[in-house]
This record gives structure tokens, sequence and C-alpha cells, in this order.
């Protein structure tokens, strides 16, 4: 029969198809496959490297908050112009995905991405340096006794030791508004990452097989998470280097890592984050427009006609007819097609839940990754680089084993949509119900004499109530806005040396110890002396070890459950849309939920905070102490509300999947199909039935 042979004739070179396609000279090409596996290869580092300067940015937004001394809000804001990036262009690059060259569009967002890590390092250079108050610091180059406790302290015009601010120094202070460079170069991330994700995972579903597509998009987001796994490490390492690192003798400093005053050299990975972008963008510039489709062989002509060798399961070969060429883009044709593209996709149901439900989880993980640094420093008493370095050593290897055991799972077990379904849902279900095991870890509010309890140490009903003036200080002439803390031997915290009622000093720099303090034997006994910093509440550092290993339980789970759901995308909608569907699913997921939640998140975690700073040129500034027992009930109370809601959805479209499952069932056997046959997800054009809300069939290749 004619475009037939045998295996061993196609085993022996194709030479058979000479008759069969004419005269010409044939040229013959193995299986692309390698091509594929060069995309797999660049899909991956490009997630890596996004991944890795993504995560850098999250874990710096403390140190960010602090440096150019804004509230949590406006840090929520410049994360958030992340997402207000992806919002420019991600639905037009989405919707033009399958008629553009993908991988050059895929190489411009990775170089858009490093410019845009460049642009957020210019105001460390342009900035002067970073200045705080410290009355050791003012009297580093001195061992001699002296009273803060007097309107002369060194306290009332204390600075970092370098001298007071002109005006001039004033405008490259802390209180400037150059943290805008920071909000565009994120703005620039967003817009350059915006292409990667739908165009990236359309490429592989449309050119692997079916069975292979959830193993290869599993693996490729299991690669690309190690990514935000050094970018917290590298984000943990930075936060403990001085800001102004090579500028300073650091042995002056007289504050450490967890002091609230404390900023990180922020800017060294961003550098390292643009350069791994630029690199990820080279190898798709030499990637093709197109790839045959997995186990296929492609065979050209000299005379520049492709046709197409696909191995069928009866041993026989079939040529079908030849592969269409590179469809020619016309804008006025795509934009004509838009509404009805996006009417059709939005009339699919199970989509629109799936929309719905990625909202509520992005606004759930976003929010938890940008604050989850600060709530482990204030729940557990710990640094914020201590912080990020436990999540990418344990955290983030978790998710990742988590969402490649997922995809594995696809495959090994044939899992059908359905079963997809179910799976993550009951995932889901079980880490919301360990979830809620957070609430069991809690801490004492830190003990801070005029601010949570009084000069005696008792706690006031109100915070409110509380005065940072007493007795015992009112004639030192004290500035109640300053946040210089010394430990009073009794425990209790004093905002100032001057609040505690120190009349003298030992010592200099670091090792500076305070004498003769009246406020601190307001409380009892004792032998009324201090020393720098706030007191340690070592009982809160014991929970420590149990909030971790219920966070990578939860996170594990989660991440199970994580690709099963994501591959409903691809087999809940119309092929042509697939591309589509999943930059819709981006952009809402991105501007609904990543864009507000860093930002309200921010704005409700303000609310917790008991002292403001204070500007080097006027104005409130970053906060330095939070009310502990308020800011975790409201982060953890916000994302167990957004997790039980999602709970909900996923039952919802659970039910809806079966519903489907079962009608497409019912219309198999009254077709004279026998029921328990297995059927496989369509690839080819919608039915006109479903044509109209842009659905696909949900069988898979075995029942659950």
């Amino acid at each position: 029969m004619e475009g037939k042979a045998t295996p061993q004739q196609a085993k022996d070179g194709l030479s058979f198809l000479d008759k069969s396609l004419g005269s010409h000279p044939m040229k013959r090409i193995s299986l692309t496959l390698s091509k594929l596996k060069m995309f797999l290869i660049a899909l991956a580092f490009s997630y890596f490297a996004k991944g890795f300067s993504g995560s850098y940015m999250k874990s710096m937004m403390t140190q960010i908050e602090r440096r150019f001394e804004i509230p949590s809000s406006v840090a929520g804001l410049i994360d958030g112009s992340f997402e207000l990036g992806n919002l420019l262009v991600l639905v037009l690059v989405s919707y033009l995905g399958p008629k553009v060259h993908r991988p050059k569009v895929i190489a411009v967002g990775c170089f858009i991405m490093s410019i845009g890590a460049f642009l957020s390092v210019v105001p460390h250079f342009i900035m002067g340096r970073y200045n705080f108050k410290s009355i050791a610091a003012s009297m580093a180059n001195s061992s001699a006794s002296f009273s803060a406790c007097s309107p002369d302290s060194p306290l009332h015009n204390a600075t970092d030791g370098t001298g007071n601010l002109d005006d001039l120094e004033c405008e490259k202070a802390a209180s400037s508004s150059l943290w805008v460079f920071v909000l565009a170069g994120n703005l620039l991330r967003g817009i350059g990452e915006a292409p990667i994700m739908p165009l990236g995972m359309s490429y592989i579903d449309d050119f692997s097989t079916e069975e292979n597509s959830a193993f290869y998009i599993g693996t490729v987001r299991s690669v690309g998470m190690f990514g935000p796994t050094l970018g917290f490490l590298l984000g943990a390492l930075c936060a403990n280097l001085w800001v102004d690192i090579g500028m300073i003798d650091l042995d002056t400093l007289t504050i450490n890592s967890k002091d609230t005053r404390w900023v990180g050299a922020w800017w060294i990975g961003l550098l390292l984050g643009g350069g791994l972008n630029f690199m990820a963008s080279l190898p798709f510039w030499f990637l093709p427009y197109s790839l045959p489709k997995e186990g296929e062989v492609q065979v050209i002509k000299k005379s520049s006609e492709v046709f197409t060798i696909t191995k069928e399961g009866n041993g026989k070969t079939e040529l079908p007819n030849p592969t269409p060429s590179r469809p020619q883009l016309k804008l006025s044709e795509a934009a004509k097609e838009f509404f009805p593209a996006l009417k059709k996709l939005f009339g699919n149901s199970i989509y629109l839940v799936y929309l719905l439900l990625t909202i509520l989880q992005f606004n759930s993980l976003v929010g938890m990754i940008t604050y989850e640094p600060k709530f482990m420093e204030q729940q557990f008493n710990i640094s914020i680089s201590r912080a990020i370095f436990l999540i990418g050593v344990i955290l983030l290897p978790i998710t990742v084993v988590g969402m490649f055991l997922g995809g594995f799972l696809i495959k090994k077990l044939k899992l059908n949509t359905p079963a997809m379904a179910k799976f993550a849902c009951i995932s889901f279900l079980l880490a919301y119900l360990v979830n809620l095991l957070y609430f069991a870890t809690n801490c004492q509010v830190l003990q801070v004499a005029g601010l949570t309890v009084n000069y005696s140490g008792v706690k006031e009903p109100s915070f409110s109530q509380l005065q940072p003036l007493s007795a015992c200080n009112a004639d030192c002439s004290c500035e109640d806005h300053h946040w210089d803390p010394v430990c009073g031997s009794n425990g209790i915290t004093y905002m100032t040396p001057c609040l505690a009622g120190c009349r003298g000093s030992v010592g200099s720099g670091k090792d500076m110890v305070f004498h003769n303090c009246s406020c601190v034997g307001e409380s009892g006994p004792g032998n009324f002396s201090a020393v720098l910093g706030q007191c340690q509440r070592d009982s809160c550092t014991k929970n420590l070890p149990y909030f971790l290993l219920m966070l990578s339980v939860v996170s594990f789970i989660l991440a199970l459950g994580g690709t099963p759901l994501y591959m409903l995308i691809f087999r809940t909608v119309s092929p042509e849309l697939k591309s589509f569907a999943v930059g819709i699913e981006t952009l809402c997921g991105r501007v609904l939920g990543g864009l507000p939640a860093p930002i309200y998140y921010g704005a409700l975690i303000d609310l917790t905070c008991l002292k403001w700073s204070k500007k080097t040129c006027g104005g409130s500034g970053t906060c330095r102490m939070y009310d502990t027992k308020a800011f975790r009930n409201v982060y953890l109370g916000l994302n167990s509300s957004i997790r039980f809601a999602s709970c909900l959805l996923y039952i919802i479209i659970c039910i809806l999947i079966m519903k489907r499952f079962r009608r497409d069932n019912k219309k198999k056997n009254t077709s004279g199909v026998p029921e328990g046959t297995s059927f496989k997800v369509s690839t080819g054009a919608p039915k006109k039935e479903d044509t109209a809300s842009g659905e696909t069939s949900v069988h898979g290749d075995t029942h659950l």
C-alpha cells in the first residue's frame, strides 16, 4: 500500500520512500528528540535563573525595607511591581504563542529580566552610606565613662560615626525616593518573565507525547526550583554581610544581624541574577520554530517539502500529508480572533474554577514567601539571615522533591484527568489540616519598658496606655523616638540607654556596659546594669524545630499535588487554546494574587507594629518592633482563611471533572465502545459540541 512499509524497511534507512516521493534525492534526518532535549535543558536553566533572581529579591525585601526606611506596605508594592510587569504583556504573549517564534520570544524575555536586575542595583551606587543612630558607635573611640541620662548625652547627636548630615547628604539618604529604581527594575523583570512559562510549557506539550508531557513539565519545574533554593542561600549570606561592605571597617560596627537596624548587602545577588538571566537567553536564539512530534521522524526533500513518518502500533509506518510550514502572523487576524478565543476559554466551567483556585493559591503563596523570613525572625527570635538560610536549605529542596515526585507518579501510574484531580484535592486537604497546627507554636511578646510593659515590668491591658517616659528617667531629657535598645539585668529591654536611666558606662563599641541605670531597679533588686541589644527570648527559639517540621510536611504535600493540578489546564481546554489558557491563568494569578498579596499582607502586618523608626530627614521609617502575638494571628490567620476557600474550590473542580468524565463515558458507550475501555485525551480539533465551551475530553489512560 502506498505510503506504508514494514518496520525492517524503515530500519534500513527509509530508502523505500524515494519511489513514492519522486526522483529527487532525499535527505534523511533522525528523530529530532535531541532538539527537544536541548529545549528542555534551556528552559530548565531559564527557570533556574528566573527562580534564582526572584527568590533572592523576595529574601531581600526586609533588607530593602530597612535600607530605604519604608513600611512593609511600600515594600509589598515594590514586590508586587513584578506582577504588574507580567500584566503588561502576558495576555498578548500567551495569545500569540503558537503564532510566533516561541524560543526567540523567551530569549528576549530573559534578556529583559537581566536588564531589570541590573537597574535595581543602581540606587546602591548613587546613595550615601547607610546611617543609624547608636550611642556605642558615637563613643567607639573612647573608653571613658559617660552618662546616657543627660541633656549632653552622645545619643542626642548620635550617628554611625560619619558625622552629621547636611542638606545635600540628606537628599542621598534613605529618606529619598530612590527605591523607585528597585520598583522599575522589578517591573522589567516581570515583563521579561511573562513569556517563559506559557510559551515554554505549551512548546513542550505540543512536541512531546501525552505520556511524557507531564513528566517533562514536572522535571523542568523541579530543576527550576533549585534556582529559588540557591537564591535563598545567597540571600542568607548577603543578609549577614553589611550593606556597605568594603567601604567601612566592619570591626567598628556595634550591631549584628539580629538587630532590626541591620541592613545586609542586598545588591550583590541582583548583579549575579542579572548575569544568569543574560546567559539563559543565549540558547533560545538557536532553537527552531517547531519540532516533529516526539515519536515521529521527519523526512525532508531537497525541494523543501517536509513529510512526517509516524510509527503505528501495528508495526507499520504511515506517511501522512506534508507538514504545514510556519504560519504567517497577521496582527489584524490575531486581534479579530482574540475575543472569540477568550469567550471560548471562559465558557469552560472547569477552567473558570481552576482560575479562581489559581488566584487564591497565588495570594497565599506570594504572601507567605514574601513575609515568611520576617515572621520567623519575630516569632522565633532568630536573625533574618538564619530564617532565609533555613528556608533555602530545608523548605525549597523538599518542595523540589514533591514536584518531581508528583510528575513521576502521573507518568508511572498513567493517571487520567479525574484521577489527577482527586490526587490534587486529597493532597491539599491533608496539607490544610497540618497547616492548622501552626497555631500551636507561640512566642511571648518582647518585654520593652514603656512599650509592652510598664517600668515596673507589669503588662498593661493595652499597649496604648503605656508611655516611654517615667519618673525614673524624667530628669534625663530623653528623646522617645530613638531605637537603640539595651537589655537590663532584670530581663527587660529599654528603647535607649537614656530611657533606662543609665548614668555610667564601661568599655567601648560592642563591649560597652551601662551601670547605675535607675529604671532597671524599678522592677526589682539587681545590679542596675544594661548591655547593648535586645534581651533574648530563648523559649521562642525552642519552638523553631517543630515549626520547621510542620512547614516541611505542608510544603511537600502541596508540591506533590501541584503538578497534577497544573496538568488539568492541558487536559480540559481545546488544544489550540493551551498556550492562551496558561497565559490567562498566569496573568490572573499574578495580577489578582501576586500583585495585591504583598501589599495587603504588608499593610496588615504594619498594623501590628509597636515602634517605628524616624527617618534621618523626617517622617516615619521602618518598623523596629512588632507585637509578635498579633503578627502571628494576622499572618497565620490570613493564610488559613485563603487556604480554606481553596479547599472548597478543590472539591468543586473534582465534582465538575467527574461529571464530565461520566458524560464522556456515556457517549463512548452509546457509540458502541465497550465499557471499561481506556481512552486517550483528545489532541485533535475539539468536537462541535465541545468547541463552544473550549473544552476537550477528560479521558485518560486508566480509571481511578
